[in-house]
């Protein structure tokens, strides 16, 4: 039993990273796709696939994403902020700012999982899930 699944998918992305691979697949869940689709918007990943037809939870299919000269991949990190032990909880207004604005705090709040660029813009605070950068 896995008792932080977004640190365990944070985990798997950080590995697959780190071992070259192209593909990572993960079980999925809400929290984990919202996670997903921000990636990919903001650029992180190449693409992705919600695959609900193996287990009852599903799985995500993760296309990484590499630079084409160094074949360094886009993520230089991934942080996970608020533990199960330890959350870490933030106002609108003391929303984190991830490498002077270069990186991106994952955020969840009332209105939804967010970047927490966006979450200052909807005056929402929320739990600081991970920064990416």
């Amino acid at each position: 039993m896995i008792t932080d699944p977004i640190a365990d998918y944070l985990t798997r992305v950080r590995n697959a990273i780190m071992t070259g691979h192209r593909v990572v697949e993960v079980p999925a869940s809400k929290v984990k796709k919202e996670i997903t689709k921000i990636l990919f918007d903001q650029g992180y990943i190449l693409s992705y696939k919600f695959d609900d037809n193996n287990t009852v939870q599903g799985t995500i299919k993760i296309a990484l994403k590499y630079d084409k000269l160094t074949k360094d991949s886009v993520i230089k990190k991934l942080q996970r902020i608020s533990t199960p032990g330890l959350r870490k909880y933030v106002g609108a207004n003391e929303m984190p700012r991830v490498l002077n604005g270069l990186g991106i705090a994952i955020v969840s709040t009332s209105h939804g999982v967010m970047t927490g660029k966006k979450a200052t813009q909807e005056h929402v605070g929320g739990e600081v899930l991970c920064y990416v950068y």
